[in-house]
């Protein structure tokens, strides 16, 4: 599998913007758009020599390409740090992908302007010249590739150090400011996929492949992550259960506490592709299934309070927003939607695959971003959610960032979308005093 064209979100530019136009009963509507070259390439050597030719673009690269972000993280002053996974889609095919975050910095067209293109300013490469990772590596330089881990999610702790959620372990793997890594990936006891590097036995996995850590949360106070097992367990008699480990960064350790989430019981296979922190209880977490374009079903956004449990044990949980469910009349997508996305002259945004990347950030801001893992370099529609705003829980305006790549093999797209926030976020205001 081939990354869509690359994508990448900057949510602090939305002070700037207007207020969201927000119409009947709330519904989001897109507001503006940025775009970033699929064949933006970076610095790094030549790519893609293990994937084969798509969409009339024939590898290897002639360096490091952007494919889709799996998660940014806020640099301030309208700057992001966003980070690809593993690259081209398999540990296989991916050996010569460097695996790195990309400080970038969005400038959106909308209504009152902007030039719509997204800077791509400098990385941080990961790498392990002390030989902490107890593996072999794929390059002898140390450099970390999607060989080497399928990094998915990325938090930074209080003390500037950067953890990451990777899928092959499933791990944490801990780097500090600067991509280096710390200290020897952090397994989760009785948790192996099949490309875990400690399995003994091939047929011994407990969990699918691509099927780990793809949502980590972090607190308020930065003192816990929250990882979650995107999909069910092996020999769970329930297919739908998901489950929340909590992690101690003090201590470098898992604490025992774990929470069970349940997907929607029409989508057993949904997978969760994200989880953030709205204060020291509230998260707010992507479901979604595999499917793309007109087949697309679930793409949704969930809040749940790990302070309020089921009868049967599990995170009650209540819909913030339909992903598949957003408004373009003002046509920022172009008029080249399916008819069924048409109503009454409005284009929606009904094509996904892969909602992925939920952010809080400082000032009550939060987000979501996405990528499109397609079989083609570019041209699958993705349609995330970006969403963002202040005060959640009160009776204000929120904005959110969706973007989606275009049936163009060199564009995709970053829109702005406006909601209501008494529509989305329900409950207590945030929570501005932070656990001790």
């Amino acid at each position: 599998m081939i990354r869509a064209a690359t994508t990448i979100v900057a949510l602090a530019a939305l002070a700037a913007l207007p207020p969201a136009a927000v119409t009947g009963e709330g519904e989001p509507e897109l507001l503006g758009r940025a775009i970033l070259p699929a064949d933006a390439y970076q610095p790094g050597p030549p790519s893609g020599a293990f994937i084969t030719p798509d969409n009339g673009v024939t590898p290897p690269f002639p360096s490091q390409p952007l494919p889709g972000f799996s998660a940014i993280l806020d640099a301030g002053h309208g700057r992001f740090w966003g980070m690809p996974d593993n690259g081209f889609g398999s540990k296989g095919n991916s050996g010569d992908f460097l695996l790195r975050l990309y400080l970038v910095l969005p400038d959106f067209k909308t209504g009152r302007g902007g030039s719509g293109e997204v800077e791509v300013l400098r990385f941080i490469q990961l790498h392990d010249p002390d030989g902490r990772v107890p593996f072999d590596l794929y390059r002898p330089d140390r450099l970390l590739t999607g060989a080497d881990f399928d990094i998915e999610s990325v938090r930074r702790a209080r003390d500037g150090s950067l953890w990451f959620g990777d899928e092959f372990g499933p791990f944490l793997l801990h780097t500090d400011a600067d991509g280096r890594v710390l200290e020897a990936p952090i397994p989760l006891a009785g948790v192996q996929s099949p490309q875990n590097p400690f399995l003994g036995d091939p047929d011994a996995w407990t969990i699918r492949a691509s099927r780990g850590f793809e949502g980590t949360a972090i607190s308020v106070d930065r003192k816990r992550l929250y990882p979650v097992i995107e999909g069910s367990l092996r020999n769970d008699p329930d297919p739908r259960r998901r489950i929340v480990n909590e992690f101690s960064l003090r201590r470098g350790e898992y604490t025992g506490r774990t929470w069970q989430y349940r997907v929607d019981a029409e989508f057993p296979d949904a997978v969760i592709g994200e989880f953030t922190a709205l204060d020291e209880h509230r998260f707010v977490l992507i479901e979604r299934d595999d499917a793309q374009g007109i087949e697309a079903r679930q793409k949704k956004v969930y809040l749940v309070d790990l302070r309020r449990i089921d009868a049967a044990g599990f995170l009650r949980k209540r819909l913030v927003l339909d992903l598949l469910q957003i408004r373009d009349p003002h046509a920022y997508l172009g008029h080249h939607h399916h008819p069924a996305s048409v109503r009454a002259a409005e284009h929606r945004v009904q094509r996904a695959r892969g909602v992925e990347g939920l952010r809080h950030l400082a000032g009550h801001l939060a987000a979501v971003e996405h990528h499109d893992v397609a079989a083609q370099l570019a041209p699958a529609l993705a349609q995330p959610l970006e969403r963002a705003g202040r005060q959640l829980g009160r009776p204000q305006i929120h904005r959110q960032l969706v973007r989606r790549a275009q049936r163009h093999p060199r564009a995709v797209d970053v829109v702005v979308v406006g909601v209501p926030v008494r529509h989305a976020i329900p409950g207590e205001p945030l929570e501005s005093r932070r656990r001790r």
